[in-house]
């Protein structure tokens, strides 16, 4: 059972994402060209960004040898550091102080000497200063924000820095003012060595400039904000120093393409060098299973119809998918390295494919079929292959997306990050397919038209016949059978889907399963490293031990992790003629012009993009054009009138009618379609019709055999209307489209063929209980929502309504029967007395809300019938205490074995039928509402006195209906405003009957001055809960109130708070109608305001004789 509900909640909450995408899809398909243009400035935004994160990286320079940091390790006593293992996995001791080592290397190419000039140094320091107290991490500014000196590794002197600035503390200014800067460094000749590369005093000379930074990383926190600092200072720039990668970026494309293919080409050498033969094996199938994917694409959209365009419309649309992934994981700061991308990229493709993509384009070729294409409407013929597919859609993806989250959720590193990035990737391409793809195909689809009106398409087009499909060879076959849903020729249609499934699911188990026992961890063993042994290196970690000996921690082991340093150079010191004020924000603007236009890739896509663009523009403004040419050619006239009287009925039925303009041979046998009834969506509606005409499928479940509520409700429609007399209501105005039919199916109503639309109108506010309250009536009487605001006016004007619940019991009278009256009376008395707490134990065992309060038994004859009285927390309950009677029967049954239930419900509830015994008794929620309205109120707002009004209450609604023998109607028309209410609200309009049970009562008070009114209603049934409450329009009305589902804290309080707001609008209802009639101003208003009304249609032709 809790399977069944929890399927039925998945394709619930795939039903609401169909209809979401039903709606993208449509906005899509009416602006193809501005939805496309739009995804090519996205697409183009997400490409630079992603490029300006990944530019330093050595892919893009042309470094081909990349460094991996080393780590050392020194214990407590130790003299000197050990370097570590990476391959053997070393855990470093718990206790230990970890140190980032992090590097800055800098050249000068514009001198002779190398770096050991004053204005080099001086370039130097002031990048130093800049990097120290310019650059602050995390980039977010709703956290903590931390410069170098609060991230840096503290000695007992300050941060533990290495650069010309402990030659030079004061910085540039003491450098200027040194006259000797060869005799200030060979006072301290070992530091001269570690901050000055290849350092020769002689000459003097020098050919680089180190910085080093060691930064705390005792805890992961410090280590990320490491890392952040490390990135930040690869990418920064000043007016004196230039990064080496930004410095070295190719010129044109061509120099771009051969550096990144050299790059990528060596890192392949690399990667396959290190990793084991098995696991190479491994990702190499993984590529060749990716190529094999693609190759089904493209052979599968050639048998359509498409030979290159759809095929790499998918692919772009996966492509653009990939790039907003990669871009959210780095907004969530999720780490994505490229080799967890080089492994897992082929595994997501093969394992994914593209067969929604297809199927969505079969579904549309399918439908545009049925129509001749000159004659279509491309629009309504891409969105009915949406709808129709919509569905099933978002039901495939929300499972793996489902799927991929939960392997998020794992600890395996690797893992974790590729499950994270492929359910974002298939949210993103779920959306993208019907937005991007769907303004192709109707590009797609609407030059193919424009084609045919202009007779480009030959012979064929003008006879309709399909070019056969290829005769593939037996490789493109066989992998378009593994790696496709879809069949790429009539002889194939007999795979079994589910050994498909059954493969693609062995492919994901398997890469999951390697990752799991770390089978696939190829490219994560050692590499090129930071040597420790060069001088300068080991000098600076000898500095580091000496300084953390020489701290309170020196008792704890010490671990440095050394990162290859980040190369700069000096820029070109030549003066510009312009000056800096102006050079500096045009610089500014023209550096972000440069990354969009001087970019070697996205220039050329910018290019292609606006040939692309004058081309569709140019092209399909003749469209325009071309009805009018038809009709030159010699298009008959009588034939534009069918067509235009055609368009005019389609417009006006656009959303009851189904398509029959299917074309002859188009509809299948009923053999034939029985075949294909597992896959609804190939079949057409008409054929769907023929399947419940010839009794193979049952016109009630429609929906459960479709899968597509909308779709069933539209044939229902066409097998009542074409079985009518009248056949009408295929053509209808009845509305059918744009409603949530799946909250209806299983819940609220059977055999839908669409919904009645009611109008929803607004009274008051009305102050009650000092919360003011909008009060909506759902009615097509006119005048009462007016009527009931003025009573609102007025009691607002008195300082508004009070109102209590008095009683709070649900109420259910089975009947059951005895032998003789003696065993009757006999359970009577038991039930009466020591009986009672048994069976009330076992009615509440039933339900968590469900609790007994009163039980009344009545005899009649042999027959008894008890009365179950029982609080049900915010439903309206008829259920619950159904459930907790029958329960309770079963108790008494035990005691009385001689004793027959007749009936569960014995009409001594009462339910839908006038009762006096819920009028004494009372059934659900007991309310009363009171108000005093000043007697200026009563003369201004209601045109009448007091005396006048409360003689009228008097005469009318109590004499009145004392002499009609009323049952609870002592009231004016309590039951008008209840039930516009119950229809607004989700509630059952049919327990009007007893709900409207109610008293008004009017008193002069204050001497005569005020008016006093109060309505009493002893059987308001309602909830918030169940029933029409779960259609989203009513919880809306419900949202409104305050009132939708269960009260959070005490349950019971909304369905409560719900019959106090009905019977305070009753209320206000009572005191307008008895203050218009006292005035004799009934009649008036509803001549002046109920009797503007259109004309109505012309009648239906009787469908019997007529006697004469």
């Amino acid at each position: 059972m809790e399977l069944r509900v929890s399927t039925t909640a998945f394709r619930s909450i795939a039903t609401v994402f169909g209809n979401v995408i039903r709606r993208m899809a449509k906005l899509s398909s009416r602006s193809p060209i501005e939805m496309v243009v739009i995804i090519f400035i996205l697409a183009s935004f997400c490409y630079v960004y992603l490029f300006s994160l990944a530019r330093t990286s050595d892919i893009f320079s042309g470094i081909v040898t990349r460094l991996y940091p080393t780590s050392v390790l020194a214990t407590g006593g130790a003299t000197e550091f050990t370097q570590l293992d990476r391959t053997l996995g070393h855990s470093l001791p718990p206790n230990a102080v970890r140190i980032s080592l992090k590097q800055v290397v800098l050249t000068d190419p514009y001198h002779e000497h190398g770096v050991l000039n004053r204005e080099t140094i001086a370039s130097t320091i002031n990048f130093q200063q800049l990097i120290e107290n310019k650059v602050y991490v995390p980039d977010s500014a709703f956290v903590n924000r931390f410069a170098f000196n609060q991230l840096c590794y503290m000695t007992p002197t300050g941060c533990f820095i290495q650069s010309p600035l402990q030659f030079w503390s004061n910085g540039a200014d003491e450098l200027n003012q040194d006259d000797d800067i060869i005799q200030t460094l060979t006072k301290d000749p070992e530091l001269a060595n570690i901050v000055f590369g290849d350092l020769v005093l002689g000459e003097p000379s020098a050919k680089s400039i180190m910085l080093s930074f060691a930064l705390n990383a005792t805890s992961p926190y410090h280590r990320h904000l490491a890392d952040l600092w490390e990135n930040k200072v690869a990418t920064l720039t000043s007016s004196e120093v230039v990064s080496f990668n930004v410095n070295q970026q190719p010129s044109n494309i061509f120099s771009w393409l051969y550096t990144v293919s050299k790059n990528v080409v060596f890192r392949i050498k690399e990667l396959i060098d290190m990793a084991d033969t098995v696991d190479v094996a491994v990702v190499f199938a993984g590529y060749l299973m990716m190529l094999a994917t693609f190759i089904s694409l493209y052979s599968n959209m050639r048998t359509m119809g498409s030979r290159y365009t759809l095929a790499t419309a998918v692919v772009f649309n996966g492509f653009v998918s990939f790039m907003l992934a990669l871009t959210t994981m780095h907004v969530f700061n999720v780490d994505v390295y490229p080799v967890v991308l080089a492994e897992a990229i082929p595994f997501l493709t093969a394992t994914i494919g593209f067969e929604r993509s297809l199927k969505l384009t079969k579904r549309v070729f399918q439908i545009s079929r049925e129509t001749p294409l000159t004659k279509q409407n491309i629009r309504k013929t891409v969105e009915r292959a949406a709808d129709s597919v919509a569905s099933s859609i978002a039901r495939d993806y929300l499972m793996e997306v489902m799927v991929f989250v939960i392997g998020a959720g794992s600890g395996i590193n690797g893992l974790r990050e590729f499950c994270f990035l492929s359910a974002i990737l298939l949210a993103y391409d779920f959306v993208l397919m019907f937005t991007w793809y769907i303004s192709v195909l109707t590009l797609k689809l609407e030059i193919t038209r424009i084609r045919a009106i202009n007779g480009c398409m030959g012979y064929a087009a003008k006879s309709g016949t399909k070019k056969s499909p290829p005769n593939n060879g037996f490789i493109r076959r066989t992998i378009a059978k593994v790696f496709s849903d879809l069949d790429i020729s009539q002889s194939n249609n007999q795979i079994s889907s589910s050994i498909i499934s059954r493969v693609k699911l062995l492919m994901v188990v398997g890469f999951i399963g390697l990752h799991a026992f770390k089978l696939c961890s190829s490219f994560q063993t050692q590499g090129p490293q930071v040597d420790i042994s060069d001088p300068s290196v080991a000098n600076i970690l000898r500095k580091l031990l000496e300084a953390h000996r020489a701290s309170s921690h020196n008792t704890r082991p010490l671990a440095v992790e050394i990162f290859p340093p980040l190369p700069f150079h000096i820029a070109s010191s030549k003066k510009s003629i312009i000056p800096e004020s102006v050079f500096q924000p045009l610089d500014v603007v023209l550096s972000t012009l440069s990354v969009y236009i001087r970019h070697p890739v996205i220039s050329k896509l910018l290019l292609m993009a606006l040939c692309v663009s004058l081309f569709l523009n140019t092209y399909l403004f003749k469209v325009v054009r071309q009805p009018k040419q038809v009709d030159e050619r010699g298009k008959k006239s009588t034939d534009a009138e069918e067509q235009a009287q055609s368009a005019t009925t389609q417009n006006r039925h656009t959303n009851t009618e189904i398509k029959r303009s299917v074309t002859p041979g188009s509809i299948r046998a009923v053999d034939e379609c029985m075949g294909l009834i597992k896959s609804p969506e190939e079949l057409n509606d008409e054929e769907v019709i023929a399947l419940v005409h010839n009794g193979k499928i049952a016109a009630y479940s429609l929906e459960k055999v479709l899968g597509d509520f909308t779709r069933a409700v539209r044939i229902r429609r066409a097998l009542i209307s074409r079985a009518s007399v009248t056949k009408t209501l295929e053509g209808s105005l009845l509305p059918l489209e744009n409603f949530q039919y799946d909250k209806v199916f299983g819940a609220c109503c059977e055999n839908v063929i669409g919904y009645m639309p009611l109008p929803l109108g607004i009274a008051g506010p009305l102050e009650i209980d000092g919360v003011n309250t909008h009060i909506p009536m759902a009615t097509t009487e006119g005048c009462l929502v007016a009527s009931v605001a003025r009573g609102c006016k007025a009691i607002n004007a008195g300082g508004g309504a009070s109102t209590i619940v008095v009683n709070d019991m649900m109420s259910r009278g089975p009947c059951v029967s005895f032998p003789d009256i003696m065993r009757a009376s006999k359970c009577k008395q038991w039930i009466e007395h020591e009986g009672h707490f048994i069976v009330a134990d076992a009615f509440n065992s039933t339900s968590r809300f469900a609790r007994l309060r009163k039980l009344k038994v009545a005899i009649a004859g042999k027959l008894l019938f008890i009365r179950f009285s029982s609080t049900t927390g915010d439903a309206m309950g008829m259920n619950m205490i159904s459930k907790g009677c029958e329960k309770a029967l079963l108790v008494i049954g035990e005691h009385f074995p001689d004793m027959q239930i007749i009936s569960l419900s014995g009409n001594y509830c009462t339910d839908k039928k006038p009762a006096a015994l819920n009028w004494i008794e009372g059934r659900g929620k007991s309310v009363v509402s009171e108000a005093v309205i000043p007697g200026p109120v009563v003369e201004k707002v209601l045109k009448t006195t007091v005396a006048a009004i409360v003689e009228l209450n008097i005469s009318k609604n109590l004499v009145g209906s004392a002499m009609a023998g009323s049952v609870g109607g002592f009231n004016a028309h309590a039951a008008n405003i209840l039930t516009a209410i119950y229809l607004a609200a989700g509630q059952d309009p049919a327990q009007n009957v007893e709900s409207s049970n109610c008293i008004t009562l009017m008193e002069a008070i204050n001497e005569g001055q005020d008016l006093h009114i109060s309505c009493t209603m002893p059987s308001v049934e309602v909830g918030t809960v169940g029933g029409g409450t779960i259609l989203p329009p009513q919880q809306a009305i419900l949202d409104m109130l305050g009132v939708r589902g269960p009260h959070p804290t005490n349950p019971g309080d909304n369905a409560r708070r719900l019959a106090r707001i009905i019977c305070a609008s009753v209320m206000a209802g009572e005191l307008s109608l008895c203050a218009a009639l006292a005035a004799g101003h009934l009649v008036q208003a509803h001549m002046t305001h109920n009797r503007n009304t259109p004309q109505p249609s012309p009648p239906t032709p009787a469908t019997t004789p007529v006697p004469e």
